[in-house]
């Protein structure tokens, strides 16, 4: 194939910018490499028969790295497979154009296993109770509510939803045909008309403009949370490109991801949480999690799905 790479036992230091050269230049790039299935255990840079020993989550990485799709690899012989990458297309991100836009629609976050494993677990550490009361703050069209179904297969729940996005709640009211899903501002709380909630939620919210984590933490905790009940609080660590995520929470003017500001809202939020005496877990990867449980809980076993 013309124009296709080879590389056998040079370090990853001099493929990765020939890859990169190559990728800026065409579009996509082809290049073989040792097969990974035949080094599985042995750990990334160790020999083989056919070369130097990278496992799949190098290619994965290194693709998410340069801005391209992995494609589907092919074997070659010699224990050898020829790796595809294609840079992404400059299509419509949802961060750019903004919360509630049309992209956002069409992003399902339950189809990341990282995500959907670290949400059913946060869920059932709060474990709220049969017939409980859910708020969701910032809802969105409603999808993570389906972890609920997952988490507690039969426990019903009285759910909330509450988003600053009509189009959204619309999404949220036929997706939870059962549940009550309002327009409101998060930052009003509280509103004593609202009542006490078991769990409340709020996934990718607590960054957005003009919401203020530790008011609405108050407002949440002293106003709107039963003795016993529990908070799960989202904190974005990625973004879209051409569809698919990628790792690092970015700061403007930024060419690579900057984790100070999204470690430094974590702490926040856990220090704040175990002041108002909660248990707190920092778990997740492109979403890390903060869920707070009462200090006196025990956490539930057999947490995995």
């Amino acid at each position: 194939m013309t124009g296709e790479l080879h590389f056998t036992t040079e370090p990853l230091s001099t493929l990765l910018p020939a890859v990169r050269r190559a990728l800026a230049e065409a579009g996509e790039v082809t290049f073989s490499v040792p097969d990974p299935d035949l080094g599985v255990g042995l750990y990334a840079g160790e020999l083989t028969a056919a070369g130097i020993h990278r496992p799949w989550q190098t290619w994965t990485d290194l693709a998410e790295l340069l801005g391209a799709h992995l494609l589907t690899p092919e074997r070659v012989p010699g224990g050898r497979v020829r790796v595809r990458l294609r840079a992404h297309a400059h299509r419509a991100d949802p961060d750019a154009q903004g919360y509630g836009a049309g992209e956002w629609a069409r992003v399902d976050k339950l189809e990341d296993p990282v995500f959907l494993f670290t949400l059913v677990e946060a869920l059932r550490r709060v474990s709220p109770p049969a017939g409980g009361r859910v708020l969701a703050l910032g809802v969105n069209g409603g999808r993570e509510l389906d972890a609920l179904a997952l988490a507690f297969p039969g426990r019903d729940f009285a759910v909330l939803g509450v988003d600053l996005e009509p189009q959204a709640l619309e999404r949220a009211r036929e997706r939870h045909p059962a549940g009550d899903f309002r327009l409101l501002d998060v930052t009003t709380l509280p509103l004593p008309e609202l009542g006490h909630f078991d769990l409340v939620l709020a996934l990718s919210l607590l960054q957005s403009p003009g919401v203020k984590t530790d008011a609405l933490l108050a407002a949440v905790v002293r106003h709107h949370l039963t003795p016993g009940g529990g908070l799960v609080l989202g904190f974005p660590n990625a973004r879209y490109r051409d569809g698919a995520l990628s790792y690092g929470a970015r700061v403007r003017n930024f060419a690579r991801p900057d984790l100070s500001l999204l470690m430094s809202d974590v702490t926040d939020a856990r220090r704040r949480l175990q002041k108002y005496g909660f248990k707190v877990f920092v778990t997740g990867k492109y979403e890390v999690l903060v869920t707070a449980i009462p200090a006196g809980s025990k956490t539930p076993e057999g947490l995995e799905l």
